[in-house]
C-alpha cells in the first residue's frame, strides 16, 4: 500500500535537518554537556508525566523559564517542547512494536500500593474507635495496651505523616512495625499454658488486620486493586503504548495518527526499519572515524576504542536481531537455518566474500485446504447412483469425500495437504461406482486441474471440470476452494517479468516468491510449477531497489522498478502500479537500504505538476501533513541527540512512577524498565549516561522529599563509579570527559545527600521505615568515599565521617523535640515547679526517641555502636542544660525533682554504653547532695517521731504493734525503699547509703525496743497482784511491738552485699537481735514473775489452814458447827476456782493478742514451771505436817486444773511431766490416801486419779 510518510530524497533530509534543529535547540549538540537541557526542563510544570496516571491536559503549561517572556515566545516554547516528546514518542513506539534486546522483567519485587493521607487519617478514626471501645473486635488488656501505644506512637507522629505525604510508605510498612512492637511484649509476657506465644502474636496480627480493614466494603477491594495493580505486571504493548502516551504527554489521536504512519502492527516494517537504523550507525561511525570529529575522552587512545565499540554495538545489535524468529506469531515451521558461520558473514560489513545461499537453504512450506463443496450439470449417472470425489496435490498423498447419490452430488468435505512446491499443481476428480462384475476401478466422470499460489482467491467457486469424450455432461462444474497459506519467511510473492546480468538473463514473466532468510538475509526466487527449490535466485545484501521507467525495448510488463548493486542490475516489470508498489516496498525492508523509493504519482503529489492519488492514500496523507506528524516520522535517528531525548524520557517516566499508586522508592516498574532498555540498546545511549542521569533525577527528587531506595543509589552509583575507573561494567572501556566531570559533580553531591540522610535519620528512614533503607545508606556512603573501586576506605575515615553525622543529628532531633515540647517559653517564664515538670515531661520525651533509635536503627548502626552511644551522650549533654537550668530553680530542701533522677537512671543503668557515662556521672554528681541532705534530714525526723511518739503512745494496737511502731518501721522501710529505688550506679556510694540506713534502722530499733520496755515494766508495776489480774492489751500491744521489731530487724537491718564489711557489721546486727531477744525474755520473765505472785497469794490463803495455827481451829470448828445447820460452801473451791479462772483468762488474752507464738510458747513453759515449783516449795515446807483437808482439795484442783490447762496450750510433756510435778504428784497422792483414812466424808470425788470424775466447783 502507499507510504503516507513517502517523500523525495531531499524532502526527507530537510525534515530531518528540521527535526533535527529542534532538537539541537532543546538539548544543544550532540555531544554538548546536557546541563541546560535539564534546567530547561526541570523547570517546566508542564512537563509530561508529571500527573502520574492522571489526564494530562492537551497542550503542555508554560515553562517557568518562559515566565515573563511575551506570549509568542511562549507559544514558541511549547511549540518545541511538544515537537520533541511527538519525536520521542515515535522512537518509544519503535521500541515496543518490535523489541529484540530487551524483555519485561519477571523477578523485580513487586511494590505494594502507597498510603495517602486521606487513607492515614481513616486509618486514625478506625484505631482510635477500637480504643474507645467503638469496635465489635473482642481484645484483652495487653492488646488494648499495645494499639494505644502504636496509635499514640507510631500514628499520630509526624514522621508517619511526612513519610506518607512523600509517597514512600505502604500498608505494610504500618504492619511490620506492630508487629515488631507487638513481638517485644508478647515475649515480656508470662508464659501461660496451653497457649504458646506464636499463637498469641498471630492472633494479635488478626486483630490489627481487622481494626485496619474497619468497616470497608472487602467485595470492592479487589477491583479497585485489578485497576490499580496493572503496572507491577507484565503489560501487553497497548498497554505500554497507553503508559508513555501518559508520560510523554500525547494525544490519543496522534498516538493513533503515529501508529498508522509507523506501520507499527507490520513487523516486516519494523524489522527494515531497525535494519537501516543499524547500517546509519555503522555510516556515522565510519565517518566520524574518517573526519576525526570525536568526544572529548580522557585518553587520546580511546578514539580508536571508541569507534570500534560503536562497531561492536552495532554487531551486538544485529546478532540480536539475526536471532529473531523470521515473523512472530506465525506458524511452527520455519526454514532452514544457515549455520553460524553464514550468518557470521552478514555481521561483517563490507566483506567481499559472503557465502551464497544454496537453493536448499529457501525451501518453503506451505498448507492448502482443498474444501469441495458440490457439483452441478451431472446427467450422464443415475440419480440414484453413487459419486464422489478425489484430491490430491500432485507429488503427495490422495484424499477422498464421502459418497453421495448422484441426484444430489454435495459434500462440504476439507483435506489438508503440506507442500513445498510455491506453485502445486492441484487437481480434483469425480467418480462413480461401478457396477460391472469384472470392472476393477470406478468410472471417472470428470477432472480439474487448478494452479494455486498463496495470492490466490480463498473463496469457493466453480470451476469447469474435463470430461471424458463422448460424454453427456458438457457442463459439468465442480465448485470448490483452495486456501494456501503463506508462510511467515515469504514476504512476498507474484508474477514479475525481469532480466538480469548473472540470474535471468532472459526476458520473460517468472514467479517470483521474496524469502526471508534470517532478518538480514533476504533472496528473490523464481520458481516452476512442482518444484520446491527455486530455478533461480538472487541474495538481495547490497542491492538498491527503485522505481524506473519503463524500457522501451522490453516486450511484456507496464510498470517497471530495478534492484542496483556494484556490477549487476536487475530489471523488473509488473502488469499493474500497485502491484510494484507493494513489490517496491517489500524489496526496500529487505535491502536495508537508507534510501527510500518514492512513486513517481507521490512526487508529483508533492511537487505537482500532474497525476494523483489513490483516494483513500490521499486522504490519508492530506490527514497526516495537517496534523505536523510526517516529520517525525521520516527523521533519521541516527542523527538525532539520544543522550538528550534519553535523559527527557528517563525523568518523565522517574516522574510518572513517582506519582503512581505504588510506594516505588524510585524502583521503575517491569515495563518501563523493559522500554528504557530497548531504547537504550537499540539508539546506542551509554551505560554511564544513563545511570549518571538516573542518579541525577534520584538525588533531586530524595531532595524535594520524596523517599528513595538507596539501594537504587548504590546500584547506579556503582555501574559509574567502575565505568569511570576503567572496569567495564557493559563492556565499554572509553570514558568522555564529560562523563569523568558530571561523575565527579554527582559523587560530591550523593555524598552531601548521603550524610545529610543520616544526619536526619529519625526523619529520613521514620521507625526504621524503609525496611534496611538506613544500612544500605551508610552502606552507600562508605562506597562514595572510596578514592576509587579498588582501594577501601580505611574504617576510621568512615566512622570520622558517620560520627560527625550523628553529632549533628542529636542537635537536630533535641532541637526538634524542644521545639514539640515548647521548652524554651518554660525555662523562661514558668514557675520552677512548672519548670521541673516539663523537663520530667522533656526527660521522657528524650528517652522515647533513644529507645526508638534502639529498636529501630541500632541495627544500622551496628558496625559502630560507639558512635551511636556517643550520639546518645552528645543529645543528653544537650538536655542537660534544660535539666540543670531547671533543677536550679528549685527551692532548699525540695525532694520533687527525684522522680527525675529516678526516670533519668533507670534508663541510662540498664544501657551498657551509657551507664557511667558522662551524662550519667553529671547527673549523680547533681544528685548526692539532695540525697545526702534528705538522708540526713529523714534521720533526725524520724528520731523526733520516735521520741513524740512514745512519750504520747496509749499503746492501742495498730496492725503489728502500736502506732509509734506502725508509724516508724513504715518511715525506716520507705526510705530504705527509696533509696533502693534510686538503684545508685556508683557502687561505693550505693553501699555508703545501704549502710547508712541500715545502722540508722539499727538505732531507731533499739531505742524503739528500750522504750518499749520500759513502758512495760511500768505497766506491770500497776497491775494487780491478786487473781483479778487480767493482762492488759496495752500490754499485749508492748509485746507485739518487740515481736515486730524482731522481724523488721532482719529486713531493715540486715546489709546486702557483701564482703566487704561482713565481720564488723555481723557483730553490730548480732548486737541488735541481742538485745531484742534480751528484752523478750525480760518481758516473759517480769510476766511469769507477775502470774507466779498470783499463785503465791492463793497459797499464803491456804497457808491459813496449816496445822496447829489457831486459825486452822477456828475455821475447822466452824465450819463443821455451821454444816449441822446449813449448807456450808466449800472454802477450798472458791478459790482453786478463782485461780484456774485466772489462769485460763490471761492464757486466752496472750493467746488472742500475741501475735508471735514462739513467745508464748515459751511464756507458758516458764508459767507452768514456774507455778509448780511454787507449790513445790509451798509443800515443801510442809513435809512433817499434814495438809488440811481443804489445802490438799484446792491443791489438787489447782495442779491438775494447771496441768490440763498448759497441756492444751501446747505446752510439750517433758516440761510437764518435769520432776518437780512428779514430786508434787506423789506428795498429793499420799495426802489423799491419809485423808481418805482420817477423814469420814473424804475428799468429796476429787482426787489425783485421772480416771476418777471430779466435781467442779
Amino acid at each position: 500500500m502507499l507510504d503516507p510518510s513517502s517523500s523525495e530524497e531531499e524532502s526527507d533530509e530537510a525534515l530531518e535537518e528540521e527535526s533535527r534543529a529542534v532538537l539541537v535547540a532543546a538539548g544543544g549538540s550532540q555531544r554538548a554537556p546536557p546541563a541546560p537541557a535539564r534546567e530547561g526542563r526541570r523547570e517546566a510544570p508542564g512537563r509530561a508525566g508529571g500527573g502520574g496516571g492522571a489526564a494530562r491536559p492537551g497542550s503542555p503549561s508554560p515553562s517557568v523559564l518562559s515566565e515573563g517572556r511575551d506570549e509568542p515566545e511562549r507559544q514558541l516554547d511549547e511549540e518545541q517542547e511538544r515537537r520533541i516528546r511527538l519525536q520521542l514518542y515515535v522512537l518509544v513506539v519503535r521500541c515496543i512494536a518490535y523489541p529484540f534486546n530487551a524483555k519485561q522483567p519477571t523477578d523485580m519485587a513487586r511494590r505494594q500500593q502507597k498510603l495517602n493521607k486521606q487513607q492515614l487519617q481513616l486509618l486514625k478514626e478506625r484505631f482510635q474507635a477500637f480504643l474507645n471501645g467503638e469496635t465489635q473486635i473482642v481484645a484483652d488488656e495487653a492488646f488494648c495496651n499495645a494499639v494505644r501505644s502504636y496509635y499514640e506512637v507510631f500514628l499520630k507522629s509526624d514522621r508517619v505523616a511526612r513519610m506518607v505525604q512523600s509517597g514512600g510508605c505502604c500498608a505494610n510498612d504500618f504492619r511490620e512495625v506492630f508487629k515488631k512492637n507487638i513481638e517485644k511484649r508478647v515475649r515480656s509476657l508470662p508464659e501461660i499454658d496451653g497457649l504458646s506465644k506464636e499463637t498469641v502474636l498471630s492472633s494479635w496480627i488478626a486483630k490489627y488486620d481487622a481494626i485496619y480493614r474497619g468497616e470497608e466494603d472487602l467485595c470492592k477491594q479487589p477491583n479497585r486493586m485489578a485497576l490499580s495493580a496493572v503496572s507491577e505486571l507484565i503489560l501487553s504493548k497497548e498497554q505500554l503504548y497507553e503508559m508513555f502516551q501518559q508520560i510523554l504527554g500525547i494525544k490519543k489521536l496522534e498516538h493513533q495518527l503515529l501508529y498508522n504512519a509507523c506501520q507499527l502492527d507490520n513487523a516486516d516494517e519494523q524489522a527494515a526499519q531497525i535494519r537501516r537504523e543499524l547500517d546509519g550507525r555503522l555510516q556515522l561511525a565510519e565517518k566520524m572515524a574518517k573526519e576525526r570529529k570525536f568526544p572529548k575522552f580522557i585518553a587520546k587512545e580511546m578514539e580508536a576504542m571508541y569507534i570500534e565499540e560503536l562497531r561492536s554495538s552495532v554487531n551486538l545489535l544485529m546478532a540480536n536481531l539475526e536471532s529473531l524468529p523470521v515473523s512472530k506469531g506465525g506458524p511452527e515451521f520455519k526454514l532452514q537455518k544457515l549455520k553460524r558461520s553464514q550468518n557470521s558473514a552478514f555481521l561483517d560489513i563490507g566483506d567481499e566474500n559472503e557465502i551464497q545461499l544454496s537453493k536448499s537453504d529457501v525451501v518453503l512450506s506451505f498448507t492448502l485446504e482443498i474444501v469441495i463443496m458440490e457439483v452441478e450439470g451431472l446427467k450422464s449417472v443415475a440419480p440414484n447412483r453413487i459419486v464422489y470425489c478425489t484430491m490430491e496435490v500432485e507429488g503427495g498423498e490422495k484424499l477422498q469425500t464421502d459418497q453421495a447419490e448422484a441426484s444430489r452430488p454435495q459434500w462440504g468435505t476439507q483435506g489438508d495437504f503440506t507442500t513445498t512446491h510455491p506453485r502445486p499443481v492441484v487437481k480434483v476428480k469425480l467418480f462413480t461406482e461401478s457396477t460391472g462384475v469384472l470392472a476393477l476401478e470406478d468410472k471417472e466422470l470428470g477432472r480439474v486441474i487448478l494452479y494455486p499460489t498463496s495470492n490466490s482467491s480463498k473463496s469457493a467457486d466453480f470451476h469447469r471440470m474435463i470430461v471424458p469424450k463422448n460424454s453427456q455432461d458438457s457442463d459439468l462444474k465442480i465448485k470448490l476452494a483452495v486456501r494456501m497459506d503463506k508462510p511467515p519467511h515469504m514476504k512476498h510473492s507474484g508474477y514479475l517479468y525481469a532480466l538480469g546480468q548473472k540470474v535471468w538473463k532472459r526476458w520473460k514473466k517468472r514467479y517470483f516468491v521474496l524469502v526471508q532468510v534470517s532478518q538480514y538475509t533476504f533472496a528473490m526466487c523464481s520458481y516452476r510449477e512442482k518444484k520446491s527449490e527455486p530455478q533461480e535466485l538472487m541474495q538481495l545484501e547490497g542491492y538498491t531497489v527503485d522505481y524506473t521507467d519503463p524500457h522501451s525495448g522490453l516486450q511484456g510488463g507496464r510498470m517497471f522498478f530495478n534492484a542496483v548493486k556494484e556490477g549487476d542490475t536487475v530489471i523488473f516489470a509488473s502488469d499493474d502500479e500497485q502491484d510494484r508498489i507493494l513489490w517496491v516496498q517489500a524489496m526496500y525492508r529487505a535491502t536495508g537500504q537508507s534510501y527510500k523509493p518514492i512513486p513517481a504519482s507521490q512526487a508529483q503529489k508533492l511537487n505537482p505538476k500532474g497525476g494523483t492519488l489513490h483516494a483513500d492514500a490521499q486522504l490519508y496523507a492530506d490527514r497526516f501533513q495537517k496534523h505536523g506528524m510526517d516529520e517525525f516520522i521520516s527523521a533519521n535517528p541516527c542523527k538525532l541527540d539520544h543522550a538528550f531525548l534519553f535523559r527527557l524520557l528517563q525523568r518523565q517516566t522517574l516522574d510518572h512512577r513517582l506519582n503512581d499508586s505504588y510506594s516505588c522508592l524510585g524502583w521503575f516498574s517491569p515495563g518501563q524498565v523493559f522500554v528504557l532498555d530497548e531504547y537504550c540498546a537499540r539508539y546506542g545511549v551509554r551505560g554511564c549516561h544513563r545511570h549518571l542521569c538516573y542518579l541525577t533525577e534520584l538525588m533531586e527528587h530524595s531532595e524535594n522529599g520524596a523517599v528513595i531506595d538507596p539501594t537504587l543509589l548504590h546500584y547506579s552509583f556503582a555501574f559509574c563509579a567502575s565505568h569511570v575507573h576503567g572496569n567495564r561494567p557493559d563492556g565499554i572501556g572509553t570514558v568522555s570527559m564529560e562523563e569523568k566531570e558530571r561523575f565527579e559533580e554527582i559523587k560530591e553531591r550523593l555524598s552531601f545527600l548521603l550524610e545529610n540522610q543520616i544526619s536526619h535519620f529519625r526523619y529520613c528512614f521514620p521507625f526504621g521505615r524503609p525496611e534496611g533503607a538506613l544500612k544500605a545508606t551508610l552502606s552507600l556512603l562508605e562506597r562514595v568515599l572510596m578514592k576509587d573501586i579498588a582501594t577501601p576506605i580505611p574504617a576510621e575515615e568512615v566512622k570520622k565521617v558517620v560520627r560527625k553525622c550523628l553529632e549533628k543529628a542529636a542537635l537536630i532531633n533535641y532541637t526538634r523535640l524542644t521545639e514539640y515540647a515548647k521548652i524554651e517559653e518554660t525555662m523562661n517564664q514558668a514557675s520552677p515547679a512548672k519548670k521541673l515538670e516539663d523537663v520530667l515531661h522533656l526527660a521522657e520525651l528524650c528517652i522515647e526517641v533513644l529507645q526508638q533509635n534502639e529498636e529501630h536503627h541500632s541495627e544500622a548502626f551496628a558496625w559502630w555502636p560507639d558512635l551511636l552511644a556517643e550520639h546518645a551522650e552528645k543529645f543528653w549533654a544537650l538536655f542537660t542544660v534544660d535539666m540543670d537550668t531547671a533543677l536550679e530553680a528549685q527551692p532548699q530542701d525540695s525532694w520533687d525533682s527525684f522522680p527525675l533522677f529516678q526516670l533519668l537512671n533507670n534508663f541510662l543503668r540498664n544501657d551498657t554504653l551509657l551507664c557511667n557515662g558522662k551524662f550519667h556521672k553529671h547527673l549523680q554528681e547533681i544528685f548526692v547532695p539532695l540525697v545526702v541532705r534528705y538522708v540526713d534530714l529523714m534521720e533526725s525526723s524520724i528520731a523526733q517521731s520516735i521520741h513524740r511518739g512514745f512519750e504520747q503512745e496509749t499503746w492501742q494496737p495498730v496492725n503489728n504493734g502500736s502506732a509509734t511502731s506502725e508509724d516508724l518501721f513504715w518511715k525506716l522501710d520507705a526510705l530504705q525503699m527509696f533509696v533502693l529505688d534510686l538503684h545508685w550506679p556508683e557502687q561505693e556510694f550505693a553501699r555508703h547509703l545501704e549502710q547508712r540506713l541500715k545502722l540508722m534502722a539499727s538505732d531507731m530499733i533499739e531505742a524503739c525496743v528500750k522504750r518499749t520496755r520500759t513502758a512495760f515494766e511500768l505497766k506491770l508495776q500497776k497491775a494487780s497482784k491478786t487473781t483479778d489480774l487480767r493482762i492488759p492489751a496495752s500490754v499485749c500491744t508492748m509485746f507485739n511491738v518487740l515481736v515486730d521489731a524482731k522481724k523488721q530487724s532482719t529486713k531493715l537491718c540486715a546489709l546486702d552485699g557483701g564482703q566487704e564489711f561482713g565481720s564488723q557489721w555481723q557483730q553490730y546486727h548480732s548486737k541488735i537481735d541481742d538485745l531484742i531477744d534480751s528484752t523478750v525474755k525480760e518481758i516473759i520473765s517480769m510476766l511469769v514473775s507477775k502470774f507466779v505472785a498470783v499463785l503465791e497469794g492463793v497459797l499464803s490463803k491456804l497457808s491459813r489452814y496449816d496445822e496447829g495455827t489457831f486459825f486452822s481451829s477456828i475455821l475447822s470448828f466452824t465450819v463443821k458447827a455451821a454444816a449441822k445447820y446449813v449448807d456450808v460452801p466449800k472454802p477450798g473451791m472458791d478459790l482453786a476456782d478463782t485461780y484456774i479462772m485466772f489462769v485460763r483468762q490471761n492464757q486466752d488474752i496472750l493467746r488472742e493478742k500475741v501475735n508471735e507464738e514462739m513467745y508464748i510458747e515459751k511464756l507458758f513453759d516458764q508459767w507452768y514451771s514456774s507455778s509448780m515449783k511454787v507449790i513445790c516449795v509451798w509443800l515443801a515446807d510442809r513435809l512433817d505436817v499434814q495438809l488440811h483437808i481443804y489445802q490438799l482439795k484446792t491443791l489438787i484442783k489447782i495442779v491438775k486444773k494447771t496441768y490440763r490447762d498448759f497441756r492444751l496450750q501446747g505446752v510439750l510433756e517433758g516440761t510437764l511431766n518435769s520432776k518437780t510435778y512428779d514430786t508434787l504428784h506423789r506428795r498429793l497422792t499420799v495426802e489423799e490416801a491419809t485423808a481418805s483414812v482420817s477423814e469420814g466424808g473424804g475428799l468429796q470425788g476429787i482426787t489425783m486419779k485421772d480416771s476418777d470424775e471430779e466435781e467442779e466447783g
